[in-house]
């Protein structure tokens, strides 16, 4: 295990996850100058071993929107990594820009110093400096790259495909890349501030002055006696992002093009900084093939909801002259959109934005609000037949595991606002539910009364819609995998926060108060239950591993995934086996939920005494 200075990393500022202080001296783009060159929007591909990736400040523009951001060989996504599976890889990082730098390979197993975690794998390549990742490529898929400092937001990312060696389980004519994203001319430095000083800032659908919700005075009344706002979906909004496909935006009249009766392959990433999307082509199904550069058993569907740095392929046989492509905001703020063309400059009527979503009593952690009894998590294990006896008698460290509860979010769903009312007594931040291991102090403001698993849940807002939508549970591994081990014990860790004071932290802990590590011995089957405290969902990344989702499948297809949303007051869990050695990150993708302390580090070490 490499030895992790906590005062260094989160000293680093702006070239790590240490902006939790906003230490530092602000790069110039951080201060409003502009004197880069004007990146181009869009993806050049590289291919090949030995590949050059350049970093430089630049300015941005898309619409009428000009503010700063940080380019990869001149364009803002950055180049399109293409690469086969099998070869070797070796990248030159040059740091032309004026703050500290990396790339993470987002899904991609790798060792972990070529990891790219400032202050865990390696350090900040400083400006000037060059940096070079060497390693073989393991796997097949889609996945991304990014920074792991404030360069992320501001354009430091892009895709990132590896083709398979072997043929291709299902045919296809086109393949386009889908990257999505979120730009702002305001720096990462200055939304910060703003977050930390007004949570809600940019929660511009506030229900207190406006009529245009579907909600009752009492209903009113109950959420401002509880201090709560129904509509904070997101942190920052459409009013301030402009929402990017490949780097264009609504206005910038991007096009994929077919010829009728092709199948066309749609690489969905999403790499914003802090944007839930919402996927859809009106008129046109998506088969849904790939999730997190896995392959799954197809799944037809119209909708899904992709969370932050989760990736989906999908293939469509479009037939008609045009369709839109929408990527609407989970706070339905605003959307990127795209046309699938039969022609250069056909169209179609774009969808108009639909009425932003409500939070429900299910999202504060209280479906089945009169029975409170396992919320602390130990005794939950999760949904359906999937998790009834896989983990019976697994050791947790604090007793068995044959408590668990096999419930879903739709026996104890409450249909939309109706009764809460009644609720205005209840105490959403009683802490004696917390098992002892959560620090309770100023960083938590709520707990969930009765966390249940939401694999089911199809997203915020989408639980109501006409048509159909892809949830967890309907992923199913396309082969077996190849750790069929029963988890030897169960481990639950609690997502915590409080919104007024925009913190953020894993069982009541920010970075920067954790003492040790999350450690698994090399090898190790584990459970890991994910208890979501906050009314907020959560994309949970783990670096330098894949993940079986527990959700219902056979023991031996549950799908592999690297991201997972833990949706509002919900649990979630995945099996995990610890077969990559090193020290990884462990975090919320929502870019200032890591940045305010929802960051761990999970170490991998050697069996004691043993080969490992």
């Amino acid at each position: 295990m490499v030895a992790i200075n906590r005062r260094k990393f989160l000293g680093s500022s702006a070239s790590g996850v240490g902006m939790l202080g906003l230490a530092g001296a602000m790069p110039a783009w951080a201060r409003g100058g502009l004197d880069g060159t004007i990146a181009r929007r869009g993806s050049d591909v590289l291919s090949g071993e030995h590949l050059t990736m350049s970093v430089a400040d630049t300015t941005f523009t898309t619409g009428s929107r000009r503010g700063p951001g940080v380019a990869v060989n001149g364009t803002i996504p950055g180049p399109l990594v293409r690469l086969k599976e099998g070869q070797n890889l070796t990248v030159d990082l040059l740091n032309r820009s004026s703050h500290g730098t990396s790339i993470h390979w987002h899904g991609l197993l790798v060792p972990f110093l070529m990891d790219g975690v400032p202050g865990v794998s390696m350090a900040a390549v400083e400006p000037g400096d060059t940096y070079r990742y060497q390693f073989p490529i393991r796997q097949s898929g889609t996945y991304w790259w990014h920074a792991h400092t404030l360069q992320e937001p501001l354009g430091h990312y892009g895709p990132l495909i590896v083709d398979p060696i072997e043929p291709e389980p299902y045919e296809y004519d086109r393949d386009y890349v889908v990257m999505l994203s979120d730009w702002s001319t305001m720096s990462p430095y200055s939304i910060m501030k703003k977050l930390k000083v007004a949570e809600g800032y940019f929660n511009y659908g506030k229900t207190t002055w406006t009529d245009d919700y579907d909600m009752s005075g009492e209903e009113r009344r109950m959420w401002a006696r509880m201090r709560m706002m129904p509509t904070d979906i997101s942190d920052v909004s459409g009013a301030t992002y402009t929402f990017l496909i490949n780097g264009h935006g609504p206005e910038d009249d991007l096009e994929y093009l077919f010829q009728p009766g092709e199948r066309v392959r749609l690489r969905f990433i999403n790499g914003a900084a802090m944007t839930y999307f919402n996927i859809r082509i009106p008129g046109l199904p998506m088969t849904v093939v790939q999730a997190d550069g896995q392959n799954v058993q197809p799944v037809e569907t119209d909708e899904f909801q992709i969370g932050v740095a989760e990736t989906y392929d999908v293939i469509v046989e479009p037939r008609g002259e045009a369709y839109s492509l929408v990527a609407e905001a989970i706070d339905r703020s605003g959307m990127g959109v795209a046309t699938l063309a039969s022609r250069p400059g056909a169209r179609t009527s774009v969808p108009p934005l639909r009425k932003p979503p409500l939070l429900t009593m299910t999202d504060m952690g209280m479906a089945g609000h009169g029975d409170s009894a396992g919320a602390a998590g130990e005794g939950h294990a999760g949904h359906g037949a999937a998790s009834a006896g896989a983990a019976a008698g697994m050791d947790q460290g604090a007793g068995s595991m044959t408590g668990m509860d096999h419930g879903s979010s739709g026996d104890a769903e409450m249909a939309g606002m109706a009764g809460m009312a009644g609720m205005s007594g209840m105490n959403m931040r009683d802490t004696s539910l917390l098992p002892p291991n959560v620090k309770v102090g100023p960083g938590i403001d709520s707990v969930a009364m009765n966390p249940i698993d939401r694999m089911d849940f199809p997203g915020l807002g989408l639980d109501d819609v006409s048509h159909r939508v892809l949830n967890y549970n309907q992923l199913v591994a396309a082969k077996p995998n190849t750790d069929n081990r029963r988890p030897s014990r169960l481990k639950t860790i609690h997502l915590t926060g409080n919104m007024e004071r925009y913190m953020w932290s894993f069982d009541g802990k920010k970075f920067d108060e954790i003492t040790e590590p999350i450690q698994f011995a090399y090898n190790e089957r584990v459970r890991v239950k994910l208890i979501n405290n906050t009314m907020m969902a959560h994309p949970i990344h783990l670096h330098g591993h894949f993940f079986e989702l527990v959700n219902g499948a056979p023991a031996d297809r549950q799908p592999l995934k690297h991201t997972l949303t833990v949706q509002p007051g919900g649990s979630a869990q995945f099996d995990l086996t610890a077969n990559e050695r090193g020290d990884w990150a462990f975090h919320c993708h929502l870019f200032y939920h890591m940045h305010n302390g929802m960051f761990q580090v999970v170490t991998v070490r050697p069996l004691e005494g043993g080969e490992g």
